[in-house]
């Protein structure tokens, strides 16, 4: 990666100004910061070691907290410390490296939420053949594409965006460093990055979404035309509606951030989105499997119960 550029550093603006909001904001985004952070661990430390959960559906889950755990660290740290020492310079490589593994991360999580939509849909639709279907090794292939897509993703965003000549000013009206916002401080040309950005994040975005709503399309005519059972929908119902909160939440503000044109965008909105998806998702992620999910629940009594024994 080679700096075509007079900047050597960029100048991050965080969320606000104002002195008395900005303890507020580090109080407020500490405590949501630590409770990430926790309950991913705790989700991704119960997905190994409790033998009743080694099975696809946890798998994916871990990888799932584990993604959250390092998307929340790319963005947060240094958020948090602006809010204490002000605006925050970052060099270019720096830039560079945040910039990569927001989209790396990013883009990974998209593509697994798809990854586990299919696998309630062949769990559900196709009981008998599941373990056949989403042996160890599918497993396997299938969490590594999602990594590997992800970062060959963020690869090329991040050399793109590299090679922008960028000769000031270098004030980032942002609290990381994502492409749009960097983009508006080019001296040059960046519709190609911004065509880049709008068609293949978008299509990384789009794709698993699809992937999504045909697969929960499929579980709702089968459990309605095929299982006779009350108990039976429940249990399903109960097991994919954890996921279809967290797709919700998730690819609503990425379709949001990165779908659409970027002219024309309201800059706060586009702040409030990204904070939804990079703060407040990880943490609910977590929140959401554990309060809707009994196997879950048991598991970490079972966990807290061995502790409190030791």
């Amino acid at each position: 990666m080679e700096n075509q550029t007079n900047v050597n550093d960029f100048i991050l603006m965080g969320l606000t100004n104002v002195p008395g909001r900005k303890t507020f904001f580090f109080i407020i985004f500490l405590f949501v910061y630590f409770v990430s952070m926790v309950g991913n661990a705790i989700i991704l430390l119960i997905a190994l070691i409790e033998p009743r959960l080694h099975i696809p559906m946890y798998f994916f889950l871990g990888n799932l907290s584990c993604l959250d755990i390092c998307y929340s660290t790319v963005t947060v740290p240094k958020m948090l410390t602006g809010f204490l020492f002000g605006y925050q310079k970052i060099s270019f490589l720096g830039c560079m490296t945040q910039l990569h593994f927001f989209h790396f991360l990013g883009s990974s999580e998209a593509l697994l939420l798809g990854v586990m939509a299919y696998d309630r849909y062949v769990a559900i639709c196709n009981p008998l053949r599941y373990t056949v279907i989403m042996n160890k090794k599918a497993c396997l292939f299938l969490a590594m594409a999602t990594w590997t897509t992800g970062f060959l993703h963020a690869l090329m965003h991040t050399i793109m965006t590299s090679r922008v000549h960028f000769c000031g000013p270098n004030i980032v009206q942002h609290f990381f460093c994502d492409i749009k916002p960097l983009l508006r401080l080019a001296c040059c040309s960046t519709i190609l990055n911004l065509q880049l950005l709008n068609i293949v994040t978008g299509l990384i975005v789009v794709l698993p979404f699809l992937l999504t709503f045909l697969s929960y399309t499929y579980i709702l005519s089968y459990l309605f035309l095929k299982v006779k059972s009350k108990e039976s929908r429940a249990k399903a119902f109960s097991t994919c509606a954890s996921h279809i909160t967290v797709v919700t939440l998730f690819y609503a503000g990425a379709i949001l951030t990165y779908v659409p044109p970027s002219s024309g965008e309201s800059l706060k909105q586009e702040i409030m989105v990204t904070l939804m998806y990079t703060v407040v998702t990880p943490v609910l992620n977590p929140l959401i499997y554990t309060l809707r999910n009994q196997e879950v629940k048991t598991a970490i009594k079972k966990l807290i119960n061995q502790k409190c024994r030791a």
